[in-house]
């Protein structure tokens, strides 16, 4: 059985960002990624960008990192291969090809999966799911011969699978359980802003509406919704989550819930044993709550600081998450924990001649999140705002007139 000092499972930004880490400041320890895909590190972000779907940038756009790069800098780059089983009293890894590594530490990295439909029909070919390399290779492929195509989710996936597909001259429909886009992230206005656009753009959208069955031969042909009515589609785009895979760590003794709990130093309660990256649900000491995101910039933070700690440090992880998008002519934007919950009040902050709508979210009297429609300009503002947790009980007449500039409350 092969030993490794720093055993990484996961390849995307979070690892490899832990990997570039560790070889920073142990130039000798020994290395390794363990990734269940069979590319190097490449950018999910570019996964959704119409300029790659639409094959208007060069395809080597998409790796951020050299295939020499992993043997320039001694990092083992196991790819194609799956964690299976976790031991932390033993400390080794299984593989799913049987292979067992044992390790001194142990950064768990290994992101989130889609969540495939649980319909009648769901296996049939030309329907897709975005989230990795492999899924964007096969929507691109079937987009130069589809005429008709059916989004599922009202979610970022969703909103720019419709963008993509539109501007490659495709008929979308929209399908979307809630009664309004982003319900309920978002209020009806906001909801109801987005949706604005996209009709605009051409997109036909069906709210409070289900998929109950995808038909056709071997491939789809349409869905059947749950009203009877069919849509006929030559392909399906679906988003509607994702979820952290922790069926492996069974047993380990491993706390976890929607992901891998850990503490402000992304450390879990097995003994040298790390989380960072979508699955790593973190003791959020800017918000004071135990928070999951799936974000490439909090991901990448994370594998940085996870490595530092798993090299001897004691950093808290403090970043406040934004997710930006566009299209359609309206941008998107989210900062810091929008959900929605108790004990939470939102503050609108609407231009008056509706063209930007955002929302600032409180707790306890303090910044927490903010959605922002076509008010960009505020996001970094805000987040700061958020990061500084100053209170703001006597500043919410502020906070909701669209002329007051932010920047003086910091």
């Amino acid at each position: 059985m092969e030993k490794i000092k720093y055993l990484i499972i996961g390849g995307g930004v979070a690892g490899t960002t832990a990997a570039e880490t560790i070889r920073q400041q142990d130039p000798t320890g020994s290395c390794a990624i363990v990734s269940d895909e069979p590319y190097r590190l490449y950018s999910r972000i570019m996964l959704s960008k119409p300029n790659f779907f639409l094959e208007k940038i060069p395809f080597d756009q998409i790796w951020l990192k050299s295939a020499d790069w992993y043997t320039q800098n001694n990092i083992m780059l196991i790819a194609g291969k799956r964690a299976t089983a976790l031991d932390t009293k033993a400390k080794t890894v299984t593989l799913d090809d049987g292979a067992s590594i044992a390790y001194d530490k142990l950064l768990i990295a290994a992101g989130s999966c889609v969540r495939k439909w649980d319909i009648k029909g769901a296996d049939k070919q030309n329907i897709f799911y975005l989230r990795a390399l492999d899924d964007a290779k096969q929507i691109i492929a079937k987009v130069k011969t589809t005429k008709r195509a059916i989004v599922v989710g009202g979610g970022f996936v969703g909103f720019e699978m419709c963008d993509m597909l539109r501007l490659a001259g495709i008929d979308v429909t929209l399908v979307i359980r809630e009664p309004h886009f982003w319900d309920p992230l978002l209020d009806e206005l906001s909801g109801k802003r987005i949706e604005a656009a996209l009709e605009r753009g051409g997109v036909k959208i069906l709210c409070n509406s289900l998929v109950t069955e995808a038909v056709g031969g071997d491939a789809v042909q349409g869905a059947i919704l749950h009203n009877d009515s069919v849509l006929p589609a030559d392909m399906i785009v679906v988003g509607i989550g994702t979820y952290c895979p922790l069926d492996w760590t069974a047993g380990s003794g491993i706390t976890t819930n929607r992901g891998i709990i850990t503490d402000e130093y992304l450390t879990t309660n097995a003994s040298d044993v790390w989380a960072a990256g979508d699955g790593a649900e973190f003791n959020d000491v800017i918000l004071g709550e135990q928070i999951q995101l799936g974000n490439w910039a909090n991901a990448q933070m994370q594998g940085r600081i996870a490595a530092r700690n798993m090299c001897g440090a004691h950093e808290q992880f403090r970043l406040v998450s934004f997710y930006v998008t566009g299209g359609f002519g309206i941008t998107i934007a989210f900062a810091g924990d929008i959900r929605p919950a108790e004990g939470r009040e939102i503050v609108a902050r609407n231009a008056a001649d509706g063209n930007s709508l955002s929302r600032i979210i409180l707790k306890n009297g303090k910044i927490i999140g903010a959605t922002m429609i076509n008010n960009t300009k505020e996001l970094a503002v805000i987040t700061k705002l958020i990061e500084k947790g100053a209170p703001m009980e006597h500043n919410r007449d502020k906070l909701s007139d669209p002329l007051f500039d932010l920047k003086t409350l910091l």
